[in-house]
This record gives structure tokens, C-alpha cells and sequence, in this order.
């Protein structure tokens, strides 16, 4: 009954999302500073254990360690601090939106360092288009389906610009909840969503091996094949082609300014994985309208 009331008011159901949302993009920020950090932090107790088999000692100091590697790192531990004193971040200096702008006013309230304008927008971004896809889709199943959808790629873009890596941890679990909810035809058919997490992998397993062939260096990761076969899992074998144009074509526009106005330099690599989740998450709400208006372009 409760849950029918406010799906019955559209304006209630998007101001619930947008505040809930809010908290979420609050842990997001969590999410893609220390699920990097807790990688690295894998990798270098896998390597030490690898090169001392008989030795439990972990090194001591590391820049992905705050402490020795022994000790507790993950989502929820240790409490959040402030990376330039190590101020202990107190509840209500954790409010989304309201501890950056109104208490805090956008430094930390004790070494008066400034604080990324990036957390506050990570939040905001991840309440307007929780919101928004409430707002097109209603307060249902499919639409929080979109909406954990769009929080995982919001992650996986912002980790990827900063350390040009996907976490299996996050593309994986994707892949996996888009052939089960298409299992009961939420986005697309079974089989399509099956295909489509088969021939995303294999498109840019495909284009990998043929650009290493020919130039002998890597033209991206495999953390990109997992995000595609995790898109068609969710949008289908239908939506790859859309997909991997919109993909293509804004990263060639984008890449293409960046190395024009000298930000970028022309050998550095850069990020495919935001043109995906952007392209993904469009092909997901408006594949079908898109995919019908460029053919209607075309008069086919």
C-alpha cells in the first residue's frame, strides 16, 4: 500500500529517489577512492606472498597503504579522514551536498585545505539522473534496475578517468545481474541479453588482438570487453552496434580536442570506458527510439 502510494505521485516518488540517491552518491565517492586502493593493496600482499612464500611480514610502507598492509582496508574501514592532517571526518560533516557548501564551505574544517568540488558533484550527479530515470520509467522494479544500472557505470567512469581501470568487482557482478533480470524479459529477451554479453566481449577482444597484431602495443584493457559484455547483458546483442558507435565517435571527438587544444598528450592513453558507460546507459533507456530514427535517416 505504501509502496503503491508513492508510485501513484510522480513528484513524491522522484523527491525520494533524488534524496536517497544523494546518500549513495556519498558512498560512490567511497567507492572509487578506496576500491582502487583496496586492489593495489591485493596485488602487493599477492606479490610479497609470492616472493617470500615462508615470510607473513607485508611491506610497511606504500602509497596505496595508509598503514601497514595487514591492517583492515575497505569500503567501510578505516573512518574517512582528511588526506592532508588526517582529521577524522565527523558525521555531520558528511552530509551530501549541505556539510560541502553550507557547514564545511568547501575546505576541511580543520587544516582548512580545500576539499574536490568532484565529491559534491559525484552526489548531485548521481541524485539527477537517479531521479530522472524515475521520473521517465515510474516508481517500479525496471526503473531501480536502471537506477543501480547507472550507479555502478557512474563508478566505473569516474575510476577509469582516474586510474584507467575497470574493477571486475563492479563489471562483473553488472554482467551477471543483466542476464538475470533478463531472465525475466526486464530489458530484453534472454537470449539477446546472452548474445549480447557474448559478441560485446568478443567485438573488442576481437579489435584488441588485431590492433596488438599490427602495432604491437595495446589499444585498451580487458576491464573495457567486460563493461561491453556487461551492457549487452543488460540492453541486449542489439543495442552493440549503437553502442560501440556512440562510443567511438564521442571518444574520437573528445580525444580529438583534448590533443588539439594541447591537454593531452597524442601517445597517452586514454579512458574508453566513460564513452561506454555513457553510450550504454543512452542505449538503454533509447536504444529502440534511436536505433528506429537513424533508420528512418537512412529510408530504410
Amino acid at each position: 500500500m505504501f509502496f503503491e502510494l508513492i508510485a501513484a505521485n510522480i513528484w513524491l516518488s522522484v523527491s525520494l529517489t533524488f534524496v536517497f540517491s544523494l546518500m549513495v552518491g556519498s558512498f560512490l565517492n567511497v567507492v572509487i577512492h578506496r576500491l582502487p586502493l583496496m586492489m593495489e593493496r591485493e596485488w602487493l600482499q599477492m606479490a610479497e606472498e609470492a616472493a617470500n612464500p615462508n615470510s607473513s611480514e607485508a611491506p610497511a610502507e606504500h602509497p596505496a597503504a595508509p598503514s601497514q598492509l595487514t591492517e583492515t582496508f575497505n569500503l567501510a574501514q578505516p573512518a574517512s579522514t582528511c588526506p592532508n592532517c588526517g582529521h577524522l571526518i565527523r558525521w555531520y560533516e558528511n552530509i551530501p551536498l549541505i556539510s560541502y557548501f553550507l557547514i564545511l564551505g568547501g575546505k576541511c574544517s580543520s587544516c582548512k585545505s580545500a576539499i574536490s568540488l568532484r565529491y559534491p558533484l559525484i552526489e548531485l550527479a548521481t541524485a539527477l539522473i537517479s531521479g530522472f530515470i524515475v521520473w521517465q520509467l515510474g516508481f517500479n522494479l525496471a526503473a531501480f534496475a536502471v537506477v543501480f544500472f547507472s550507479w555502478c557505470l557512474i563508478a566505473l567512469t569516474a575510476i577509469d578517468i582516474d586510474h584507467q581501470l575497470l574493477p571486475d568487482k563492479i563489471t562483473l557482478p553488472l554482467l551477471w545481474i543483466g542476464l538475470i533480470l533478463n531472465s525475466f524479459d526486464y530489458f530484453t529477451s534472454l537470449p539477446s541479453a546472452l548474445w549480447g554479453a557474448v559478441l560485446g566481449y568478443l567485438s573488442l577482444w576481437s579489435v584488441y588482438w588485431l590492433f596488438k597484431l599490427l602495432t604491437g602495443k595495446e589499444g585498451m584493457g580487458y576491464g573495457d570487453f567486460k563493461l561491453l559484455a556487461a551492457l549487452g547483458a543488460w540492453a541486449g546483442a542489439d543495442m552493440l552496434p549503437l553502442i560501440i558507435l556512440v562510443s567511438s565517435l564521442i571518444g574520437a571527438i573528445v580525444g580529438g580536442l583534448m590533443i588539439a587544444f594541447s591537454r593531452h598528450e597524442s601517445q597517452t592513453p586514454i579512458p574508453f570506458g566513460p564513452y561506454l558507460a555513457g553510450a550504454g546507459w543512452v542505449a538503454l533507456l533509447w536504444g529502440d527510439e534511436l536505433t528506429d530514427w537513424y533508420l528512418q535517416l537512412l529510408n530504410l
